[in-house]
């Protein structure tokens, strides 16, 4: 069996991943997530590093921090990898969506440079499949994942906090196909129940934030954004659940 981590940002795409690389028989030893220092937040998702702990506790898989800037972000990612190759880790897993990401390529070749410099595989478990088929799979494993950050062009501050469910994925498809670029806007997402969760992650306290167009840690933003400022968390105990009810061994 070998042992792996996982690109982790708390979103959809990196909660998937994990549970198709468990489901593959891969022993995932942690979670890694970068944060920026002159935010103290992960970057785009603006989650502190707090919110990301209670998360990868609900889990019961250990989150690995790493913090960094924009010009050393990549001399400090590979420092990390390089440590998790000393101890034992072979696999890097990553949630990269390639079908209709202009940047899928130019981001895998980054993905794969860093990880030949620490002498890792690199698995990429949503690669060619189309976004239909990924959240399509996402909602029929169970999982609970809201959306908390939207841009304010396309979506706006009506879609914090909703529900990515078969609702919210139909209104999705509807703005894909009125769209005349067929772009629906950005919008990123926190996971916070499903197969992979040993408890559900409740979030007591949340805020609405708005950031204008500009720089945020020395990088270029899109477009102005919406996001839901989540602090307050707390676990949930759920049901126990028998390894053939999740596809992945339990403990």
């Amino acid at each position: 069996m070998k042992k792996a981590f996982v690109s982790w940002s708390g979103g959809k795409d990196c909660s998937l991943s994990l549970l198709r690389a468990l489901r593959d028989g891969y022993e995932v030893q942690c979670l890694a997530s970068m944060f920026t220092e002159g935010t103290g937040r992960l970057y785009p998702h603006h989650f502190t590093p707090q919110l990301l702990e209670s998360q990868a506790e609900a889990i019961g898989i250990p989150l690995e921090i790493t913090w960094t800037n924009g010009q050393e972000y990549t001399s400090n990612y590979i420092k990390m990898l390089k440590r998790f190759r000393e101890e034992g880790i072979t696999v890097a897993v990553f949630g990269d969506v390639s079908v209709g990401n202009p940047d899928a390529l130019e981001h895998r070749m980054w993905v794969e440079r860093v990880c030949q410099a620490a002498d890792m595989e690199v698995l990429l478990p949503l690669w060619d499949e189309d976004r239909e088929s990924i959240i399509g799979d996402l909602i029929d494993s169970g999982f609970e994942t809201l959306i908390v950050a939207a841009d304010d062009s396309k979506l706006g501050r009506s879609w914090l906090g909703r529900k990515l469910d078969y609702t919210l994925f139909n209104e999705l498809k509807s703005l894909h196909t009125t769209s005349p670029d067929g772009k629906i806007g950005l919008y990123h997402t926190l996971t916070v129940d499903g197969p992979i969760f040993k408890k559900k992650l409740e979030i007591a306290d949340r805020k609405t934030v708005y950031k204008e167009c500009g720089l945020y840690d020395g990088k270029p933003t899109i477009a102005p954004f919406w996001y839901l400022e989540l602090s307050d968390c707390f676990l949930v105990e759920k049901p126990l659940l028998v390894a053939e009810d999740i596809g992945v061994e339990t403990s």
